[in-house]
């Protein structure tokens, strides 16, 4: 027997003369192929055990479209974690394509109802999706160039609610792979300056009875059917494969534009559930195989609150994990991956976390994913779950650190600026190991899941009635302030600031050192009218609405503006951690200054009872290279406050190029070194300073202030 299984021979492959069909189910007494016809006619093929439990067949004939699942027999015996179940028709794991939904009132449960242990024996054909055998077709257009996370803008949008209300999109387009894909809707992600759209789950997935019981479906997509297909109601020319191609051509149209395509993926937990739940595909095929089993093998040990966790500690899974990633990136052409519950990935056969997980290894090092980024939620509900940090210089990771912090300071909810310079310089504190640089943390202050920004500063708490949950669903740890109104008003002092805080959230992400995440529609207020879990509202609450007004159009373009910026200086963005390092040219000579410090608005430098001041609300970050420099204040006061700009040899002259004021709030024109200004109350302004880049440039200055202060006494230049 060969040591090392052959999983190239899983799922359904075309060939000259039929299909050749492989599915692993090592415990199995017996394996049915089941091709599903016209009119849920079904022919039956059996299937012949090879090496490592894979069962396999060759059937002629089959062409490209054809329906099939399989039947699965073996003991039922849930004490041994045994769930065989020959009446249920079973989705291929491997299946590059997924037709037909879920009939919740059909026999789904390999149970009776009322008795989790008691096998039901009617069929399920009918009320189960079918997999779909799928024709080879060409790859995407690759990416002319993959960027770095150091020159990434990530976009997190939903497939469907992104285009389902695009005025400019054909009606019959909208909410698909090709709405993403129209030429109207990647103009505005180029002209907004994103570099990669995240796309909320597209691996196939269904509803959970309990969503369904209400009328409702799953909207976001975090409850996998299939870890290959991508999900069939974003198609538009049916379910038989087409959503195969139409995902493709939504790429190569990103790609075209260069915009990477990363996917939101679960791998941690599948659609079936605990074993009460639908038995629809692993579980059918092997319970104790695929998922994690309490001690006594009865139960579903879940680490990630959703009924079940896929078992990665098994060889074989890990192995399906290894090669849906490699189908993704190799045939359809993504560019990312960002993992949901990414530390139920990496628990042990003991379900302990381990970051030397053989799973993790093979990720880390796999050709295959040369370039391609990995992004990891780094965190389950398991023991142990919580792995922000830890996962090492080829990932980068969600900073919920980053997300609590920035919410809290500019709602004026944290005393000083100590912890606010952390964040900014990359939260070294957390990332600065093992070889890594800051876009290992991924600037995030909303997400999908919570409030949209515009919510964040116009709701004190959730309002998830909508949800049919009695408002108990989702978060009450929003970190939010309405401003002085709860919701929607007509006062317009209250929008002004608001819409200004959105401005200065925005600003804080994408200034931070580190790569920023904006969600779809934060840039120009959507709001889900204070729904903080809106997993399950397919529909207008949730869709982006492309109406936008007048003041959020203002708010669109000046993030538009500001990404520009980001994008023109590699300053904004470093690739490596700053620790107040001097800044020495090309000839040798130290220029005085240094590649990142703080500003207190005052003397100059932050000091140590600056830093220790909890009622300070006010801090500069300077960061300088050889050539260029910029001084960005945060300001999160409600009151203005005078400052006086550092002198030589920080600047010889600074220029406003971006803030989050009113226009009329600030200056135009070229500001000299120890000039005053005012900061207007909570607000952002991001300064360009001219800098001497020699000393005998820097020399001249020094001299021209100290004739300056000579004669003019009471003017403060020096830093």
């Amino acid at each position: 027997m060969n040591s090392t299984p052959d999983t190239s021979i899983l799922g359904a492959r075309l060939v000259d003369d039929g299909a050749l069909f492989g599915l692993w189910a090592p415990r199995a007494t017996g394996v049915t192929l089941t091709l599903v016809h016209d009119r849920e006619q079904q022919s039956d093929v059996e299937m012949e055990l090879g090496e490592h439990g894979i069962w396999s067949v060759h059937v002629p004939g089959v062409l490209a479209g054809q329906r099939y699942g399989y039947r699965v027999d073996g003991a039922w015996d849930p004490s041994q974690g045994s769930r065989f179940n020959p009446a249920r028709l079973l989705v291929d794991p491997y299946a590059r394509a997924v037709s037909g939904g879920v009939d919740f009132r059909g026999p789904i449960l390999d149970h009776i109802p009322g008795d989790d242990y008691t096998m039901d024996e009617t069929d399920s054909i009918g009320a189960v999706p079918l997999s779909v055998v799928v024709e080879q077709s060409p790859a995407p257009t690759p990416m002319a160039r993959r960027r770095p996370m150091a020159e990434s803008v990530i976009h997190e949008l939903h497939v469907r609610g992104f285009t389902k209300s695009h005025p400019l999109v054909p009606e019959h387009l909208r909410g698909s792979y090709a709405g993403l894909a129209y030429p109207d809707v990647i103009a505005y992600l180029k002209d907004l300056g994103v570099t990669a759209v995240e796309l909320l789950p597209i691996h196939h997935f269904v509803s959970e009875p309990f969503v369904v019981a209400k009328g409702m479906r799953n909207y976001w997509g975090y409850n996998t059917l299939g870890f290959f297909a991508p999900h069939s109601f974003y198609a538009t020319r049916g379910n038989r494969g087409s959503q195969v191609d139409e995902f493709k051509d939504m790429v190569s149209a990103l790609h075209e534009a260069d915009i990477e395509v990363i996917l939101d993926v679960v791998y941690n937990h599948t659609a079936e559930g605990g074993h009460a739940g639908p038995t629809l595909s692993m579980r059918g095929i092997d319970h104790h195989a695929y998922y994690r089993l309490t001690n006594d093998k009865r139960n579903d040990y879940d680490v990630t609150g959703c009924g079940n966790s896929v078992d990665t500690s098994e060889p074989m899974v890990a192995n399906l994990v290894i090669d849906s990633l490699k189908y993704w990136v190799q045939e359809m052409g993504v560019d990312g991956f960002r993992f949901d519950l990414a530390t139920t990935l990496l628990r042990d056969e003991h379900h302990h976390v381990v970051h030397d997980h053989p799973l993790k290894v093979a990720m880390d090092n796999h050709p295959a994913f040369e370039g391609v980024k990995f992004i990891a939620e780094p965190w389950d509900v398991g023991p142990y779950g919580y792995q922000l940090g830890a996962f090492g210089p080829r990932w980068s990771e969600w900073n919920d650190r980053f997300r609590d912090h920035v919410r809290d300071y500019w709602r004026g909810a944290v005393p000083g600026v100590q912890e606010l310079a952390t964040r900014l310089s990359g939260s070294p504190d957390i990332f600065d190991n093992s070889g890594r640089t800051p876009q290992a943390s991924v600037n995030l202050v909303t997400a999908h899941d919570g409030f949209t920004m515009h919510d964040l500063v116009s709701y004190d708490v959730k309002k998830n009635l909508a949800n049919g949950e009695s408002n108990r669903d989702g978060t009450d740890n929003n970190r939010s302030w309405n401003h002085g109104w709860e919701g929607a008003t007509d006062d317009d002092e209250i929008n002004a600031l608001r819409s200004r805080q959105v401005l200065n959230l925005m600003a804080t992400q994408v200034l931070a050192q580190g790569t920023p995440m904006l969600v779809a529609g934060d840039e120009f207020g959507r709001t889900q009218l204070g729904n903080n879990n809106a997993y399950c509202q397919d529909n207008p609450l949730s869709w982006v609405d492309w109406h936008i007004a007048p003041r959020w159009q203002a708010v669109r373009d000046r993030v538009a503006n500001l990404l520009e910026l980001r994008a023109a200086h590699p300053l904004l963005r470093s690739d490596r951690f700053l620790y107040h390092s001097e800044v020495i040219n090309a000839h040798g000579e130290n220029l005085r200054r240094v590649d990142l410090t703080w500003m207190d608005g005052d003397q100059g430098q932050m000091g140590e009872d600056d830093w220790h001041d909890q009622s300070r609300r006010l801090l500069g970050m300077y960061t300088s290279d050889e050539s260029d420099a910029f001084l960005t204040w945060f300001h999160s006061g409600a009151d203005p406050v005078a400052i006086t700009l550092p002198g030589v040899p920080w600047a010889k002259e600074y220029t406003i190029y971006w803030h989050s004021a009113e226009d009329n709030e600030l200056p135009t024109g070229p500001l000299e070194p120890g000039s005053p200004l005012v900061v207007p109350g909570r607000c952002t302004i991001v300064m360009r300073a001219e800098v001497p880049t020699t000393t005998a440039e820097l020399m001249e200055l020094e001299a021209a202030a100290a004739y300056s202060i000579d004669v003019e006494p009471s003017t403060k230049v020096f830093g």
